[in-house]
């Protein structure tokens, strides 16, 4: 079946690959040319590319289900497996690969460069190309290139045939972050760390984060309030590095005999959860041989790492049910999608505003049950609540299975119990901090 591909991201590169190796010749477009001579990669209109990423374990198995290739070529390139240390006669247990999302998408994309059936344009997507009631495949910088089933892979800001599905939800995150990548110095050890990801700190009025990553680099992260205008000021070069040598266990890490900055000091803003099905408000595909994909359909709040996982789900679903009638195809993805893929999004439209609360100081409220994020700090409390929390953190079994120990953290809660908060400078003290290192512009 020719297929044009909208988005050469990490959904649509796959899908292009996963298709090709299933008899499909598909052409993907993308306005980014990909990675430069000398290996650098601007990446132009995806902010996330250069902020940190969770390749969870759904990742690899859908990578070792259709391309394992791509997974030995990771591991190779110096993406390293994150696992669960073992435990009360427990095996120790994968849960993803720590990888920059830059190394993902240049060996994906390698990957597709030199798969047989598979060709990668540059150029600008304007339209999908419509004819007798179908799709027909893209307009590209005015030119058409045919096709009898195209896909919408085009990410979380596309708008490709907006006017055919439902508008869908969107909702702001609320969050917004800094970020930096660090590359340790020969022979250094790490820093210190308090999960498989790395190292994770909820303090006065901001998040702190170092997401370990492959060759040695590691990304730390400060995050706030979008809301918090002062803490903005983060984003200055020298206001970062003052407040990640203030905070405990960032300073660490990123102590200058450890380790040297390899990026620019980056800020992350505009976060959405959105969810967006296939079909139009009647209930309908809007257009036989489109299927919409990855971003397209599902964004989450990037602080919990689910995206690139719920878009290759996504993918590989789609791959293995695709036949020829593709309008059956895509009744079938919204129903699998509106089952497996919208209570992640439900997930975040509940407990983000809570997140947010708690930052701005708010109490838990005991009026309503708990959101996710309470049960998950409880756990961390309650050893017996991590069999049912466990599964959830690691994307295995969906939000609503939480129902079973919320009653026990919500008793917790009731008893006066509250998490820990470790010790460190507050929010106060990191707005005084721009102020102080922040030049003063005239």
């Amino acid at each position: 079946m020719e297929t044009a591909i909208a988005g050469a991201g990490p959904t649509g590169l796959y899908t292009a690959v996963a298709l090709a190796r299933r008899g499909h010749r598909v052409t993907v477009v993308d306005r980014d040319g990909g990675p430069a001579p000398d290996g650098t990669w601007q990446r132009r209109g995806v902010m996330q590319f250069h902020h940190p990423h969770g390749v969870r374990q759904q990742v690899v198995e859908a990578l070792e289900a259709e391309m394992p290739d791509v997974r030995d070529a990771l591991l190779a390139a110096g993406a390293t497996v994150s696992l669960v240390p073992a435990a009360n006669g427990r095996p120790a247990m994968a849960i993803g690969l720590r990888c920059r999302r830059s190394l993902f998408e240049q060996v994906l994309r390698g990957t597709a460069r030199t798969q047989p059936g598979v060709t990668l344009v540059r150029g600008h997507v304007d339209d999908v190309l419509r004819s007798r009631g179908r799709a027909a495949g893209l307009r590209v910088d005015g030119r058409e290139l045919g096709a009898e089933l195209v896909i919408n892979a085009s990410g979380r800001s596309g708008r490709l045939a907006d006017d055919l599905r439902a508008p869908g939800e969107t909702a702001d995150c609320g969050l917004a972050y800094v970020s930096r990548h660090y590359a340790l110095r020969p022979g250094a050890e790490q820093g210190p760390v308090n999960n498989p990801i790395g190292l994770m700190n909820r303090f006065a009025g901001y998040l702190s984060a170092v997401f370990l990553q492959d060759n040695r680099t590691v990304s730390v992260l400060l995050a706030r309030r979008s809301a918090d205008r002062e803490l903005a000021g983060l984003r200055s070069p020298s206001a970062f590095e003052a407040a990640v040598r203030l905070v405990p266990g960032l300073d660490a890490w990123t102590d200058p005999g450890r380790s040297e900055p390899i990026s620019p000091v980056l800020p992350g803003g505009h976060l959405h959860n959105s969810y967006r099905g296939q079909l139009t408000e009647q209930g309908r595909v809007g257009l036989p041989g489109l299927i919409h994909l990855g971003d397209a359909v599902c964004t989450t709040n990037p602080t919990a790492g689910r995206g690139i996982a719920t878009s290759l789900l996504q993918a590989h679903r789609l791959v293995r049910t695709l036949g020829t009638d593709a309008e059956a195809a895509a009744l079938e993805l919204d129903a699998w999608c509106t089952g497996w893929i919208r209570p992640w999004f439900d997930d975040h439209m509940t407990w983000d505003p809570d997140q947010v609360a708690q930052l701005a100081g708010d109490d838990v409220g005991l009026s309503r049950p708990l959101t996710s994020g309470h049960i998950v700090a409880a756990a961390e409390a309650d050893s017996s609540l991590m069999r049912v929390v466990g599964p959830y953190l690691s994307m295995t079994a969906l939000p609503a299975t939480l129902a079973e120990v919320e009653p026990a953290a919500r008793a917790m809660y009731a008893s006066g119990w509250r998490p820990p908060m470790p010790a460190g400078p507050s929010r106060d003290d990191l707005a005084d901090l721009i102020r102080r290192t922040t030049p003063v512009t005239v």
